[in-house]
Order: C-alpha cells, then structure tokens, then sequence
C-alpha cells in the first residue's frame, strides 16, 4: 500500500513492509521531474520505500523565482524531511541525473546520516564554462517561452534511441513528458541555473566509505558510462552495474535490472 504525504514541504510517496527493522531507501528524483519516476521501484519486496517530490517539482511546496534552487538547498530540505518523519536510522540513499546531484551534496552536508549510496545516471564533475552557459541560456528562453522549450530539447536524450517506436518505450515517453509539461516555468530555470552553480564531487569520491552502487544505461548519452565508471573506479569497494539496451532513464527503462540491483546492494548490508 503507497502512503501519500507532505511533510517539510515536501511531497512523497512511502510503502512500509510490516515491522521497523527495514531499510529505509530514499529515492531522489532527476530533472524536471517527479516522485512519479520511480513508481516502478515503490515495492520493492523487504524495503521501507519513500520517494518525495523536490522542492518545486511535483506536488512539493512552490519554488517561487528563478533565482538558483541549489543542490545544497535540495539535501538540507531532505533532511528536514527525514526530521519531520522521525527517521533518525541511516539510511540508503539513490538519486538519478540530478537527483545524483544532490545526493552528492547529501553527503557532503550529512553523510552520518547516509548507510548507503545508490548512483544512477549522473555525473561527478561540475558544469564546463559552456555548459553554464547553455543552462543560463535555456533559464531564459524557459522564462520566455515556457517548459516546452526544454522538453522538447530533452526527450531525445532520455531514452535509448534503438528502443524508440516500441509501445512500451512510447508509454514511458509520455509519462516523462507529463512530469516536465507539469512543472513551473519559474522552477525549470531556478533548478537549471542550480545545476549550473553546482560543486565539483570528485572530492569527495575517496572519503566514500559506505556501500556504494553506480548504475548507468549502456546508452546513456548524457552521463556516459565512460564517464560513470571513471568516477566510479574513484569510490572503494564500489560495485558498477551497466544495463544493456536502457538510456539516462534506467529506472524506467529497465525497472526489473535496476530493481534487481538495488535489491543487491540493500538486504545483506541490512541485516550486517
């Protein structure tokens, strides 16, 4: 059964199995997404589940200017989130695109919080001067012209191309279009110009000490797998999972080997 609730602010969905010794995973959204994206990973069998929605996404507390909504901004707010729930265990944290992003920061700013780290299609290093620039460049034109500028540039990316056509893949395309077609202008561009500010997390790759898993699309055009592994490879005892025939969109691409692995990482370490 999904729990739908609000609490700092946030949005979330949450599914609990009987009992209080589970493992709590939290699921952060990519961008400009929603909670809705990991509804294939809601029931996964043995886990306390919770997906929120970030702030100014999703059915989550406006974002209400255009001004950076940071990745710093995004952690602490999930913090607050667990404060609110009264979830003082560890947790195992996965976050996708940006949603990795910010579980970068998480760690950053509360890594004893953090039992285990789940990193999905995402990057390490920070934006390049002209890729702050491209992000700067479409906060303006969204302001201008509304989200469908950005949607229709990103759609491409998302998915594996070899896969397009297929009713499935068609299915998933709408659903991603909806989620970006239901977010404000005004939150597009606070969390472009974000993303464009955020911190470099190779720093941090060493100081990693907890189970760490780095899912990435064979085809992921955005966070390559070249790219996942050479961060990867930087993590102790990290384990790289590459799903065959997925794109950036792996959890809904391929939610049976994305399940699979993060059931992997979750129930031995859990009941260490």
């Amino acid at each position: 059964m999904i729990e739908t609730g609000n609490a700092a602010g946030l949005a979330y969905d949450r599914t609990r199995p009987p009992g209080s010794s589970a493992p709590l995973l939290l699921l952060v959204h990519g961008f400009p997404l929603s909670r809705l994206m990991w509804r294939a990973q809601l029931a996964l069998p043995g886990v306390d589940v919770l997906a929120p929605d970030l702030r100014g996404f999703g059915d989550s507390t406006a974002w209400g200017s255009a001004d950076p909504l940071t990745m710093s901004r995004h952690a602490d707010d999930l913090a607050s989130l667990l404060d609110a729930l009264n979830i003082a265990q560890p947790i195992w944290l996965a976050g996708l695109s940006m949603g990795g992003y910010v579980a970068w920061e998480f760690w950053r700013r509360h890594r004893g919080r953090v039992r285990g780290l789940a990193l999905l299609d995402t990057k390490a290093a920070p934006d390049s001067d002209e890729a702050q620039a491209a992000r700067e460049a479409a906060a303006q034109q969204v302001l201008a012209d509304g989200v469908e500028v950005v949607a229709k540039a990103m759609m491409p990316k998302l998915l594996a191309p070899a896969n397009a056509g297929h009713d499935s893949v068609d299915t998933i395309a709408d659903q991603l279009q909806s989620m970006m077609l239901g977010t404000a202008a005004t939150t597009v561009a606070a969390a472009l110009r974000g993303m464009a500010c955020r911190r470099d997390a190779h720093d941090l790759l060493a100081t990693i000490d907890v189970p760490t898993l780095v899912i990435c699309g064979e085809e992921d055009a955005i966070s390559t797998p070249a790219e996942m592994r050479s961060f990867a490879a930087r993590i102790p005892g990290h384990r790289y999972v590459e799903i065959p025939g997925s794109g950036h969109m792996t959890p809904m691409e391929a939610p049976a080997a994305v399940n699979q692995a993060l059931l992997e990482w979750l129930p031995a370490e859990s009941q260490s």
